[in-house]
């Protein structure tokens, strides 16, 4: 396949050396209809993706944010004391609307089969041991019914015009490239060609067929247990005209991340992990041809409000140690120097980024002093990702 450039998102003049992500111009932007929120697990993927729906919503936007097993700090902070499958409006937004709902795996799974099997083999699947299993703990099971979520989403409103804008928070995954395999991988597990190649009767008069399935169901049965081998091939059975509807349903929804309308944020911490892994996203959305918007760094330690370098610091914090009187000073400053030494390493490794990434917008949000409980420490975050207020980052990349 050959490699095109990524989309990149909307830019505003800056003096740095990364084009500055203009966050308000990607919300407001009626051609925007879903903003994907990926990256590594811990870097505030789903404040983020909050933030930006309460933001579009304030700004005339109907939103909805599906959010990935928030904290429940952040349901509260919405006025939402439980979420769920079903989209739930936050109260006091406006002049636009916002619903917020959050995953559920299993239901969404089970709504699949449902909408998908006549009553009875429905029933039999949403029974059998081994559907229960893969619908709740397989691998790739989460990212999957997260996609089949926002492409329920989607054409409901497509269908009611109930939302121009849905914002998805993606799961934690060890890697962030989990989400845009794992639908693929599961798809490819439910086409079902290798199970039924394994746990299909044998069929018509050869002897070697026979014994070979006999052999590999014999070794699996050692393996597995005959209870959930039996569970397999139940399952299989009644799952057996399903397969083909989840490969045409993991390829509608890779179609619809690649489309115009879709506009994926990767977000990061300042860590040299965290930016590996924002390197490894950007340039697998770039190969699939999927819109990239921009990178958000989120948590960046903000900056000293004194031009005082570490090694003056370090300097007037050992000539005040000497001094019984001057020791409480003394260490006050040398934390002043770990603070600087900090936001210039955090610096350093943003301009090593951009350097290698000189096409892709970025902004750049400080971290908060407190956690996020109300819808105004959301509006909080929301200014910072759209620069309209700051608290004092070195921006240098």
């Amino acid at each position: 396949m050959t490699r095109s450039r990524p989309r990149v998102g909307p830019l505003a003049a800056t003096a740095d050396r990364a084009p500055r992500l203009d966050v308000d111009a990607l919300i407001d932007d009626p051609g925007t209809g879903i903003i994907v929120c990926c990256g590594s697990g811990g870097v505030g993927k789903t404040t983020t993706s909050a933030a930006l729906a309460l933001r579009a919503a304030e700004r005339g936007r109907r939103v909805v944010v599906l959010t990935i097993d928030p904290a429940r700090r952040l349901a509260q902070s919405m006025g939402i004391e439980t979420l769920d499958n079903t989209p739930r409006p936050v109260v006091g937004v406006g002049p636009g609307s916002l619903d917020a709902m959050m995953l559920d795996m299993k239901r969404t799974f089970d709504e699949v089969v449902l909408s998908q099997a006549t009553p009875e083999k429905a029933r039999a699947i949403l029974d059998n041991p081994f559907y229960i299993a893969l619908s709740s703990s397989f691998s790739g099971t989460q990212e999957y019914m997260a996609m089949e979520k926002l492409g329920q989403v989607h054409r409901q409103a497509q269908a009611e015009g109930t939302y121009d804008l849905i914002v998805v928070d993606t799961p934690p995954s060890r890697s962030a490239l989990d989400f845009l395999d794992a639908p693929e991988r599961l798809s490819s597990f439910l086409d079902g060609r290798f199970i039924r190649l394994l746990l299909a009767p044998a069929k018509g008069p050869a002897r070697l067929m026979t014994a070979g399935l006999g052999l590999v169901t014999n070794a699996l049965t050692k393996i597995l247990g005959a209870q959930v081998l039996r569970d397999m091939q139940t399952f299989v059975a009644a799952f057996d005209t399903l397969f083909g509807g989840f490969r045409q349903r993991a390829e509608t929804t890779f179609s619809l991340l690649q489309a115009p309308g879709t506009a994926f944020l990767v977000i990061a911490a300042p860590e040299p992990d965290a930016l590996r892994e924002a390197s490894y996203f950007v340039e697998r959305l770039t190969e699939d041809e999927m819109p990239l918007a921009g990178l958000v760094v989120n948590r960046a330690s903000p900056a000293a409000r004194t031009d005082l370098s570490a090694d003056e610091a370090v300097a007037a914090a050992d000539r005040l140690s000497r001094t019984s009187e001057g020791s409480t000073t003394a260490g006050l400053l040398r934390l002043h120097a770990d603070r600087v030494r900090m936001v210039e390493r955090e610096a350093h490794l943003r301009e090593r980024w951009a350097t290698a990434h000189p096409e892709v917008a970025t902004t750049v949000v400080p971290a908060m002093a407190t956690d996020v409980h109300d819808l105004e420490g959301l509006r909080r975050i929301g200014d910072l990702l759209a620069g309209t207020v700051t608290d004092r980052v070195d921006r240098a990349g």
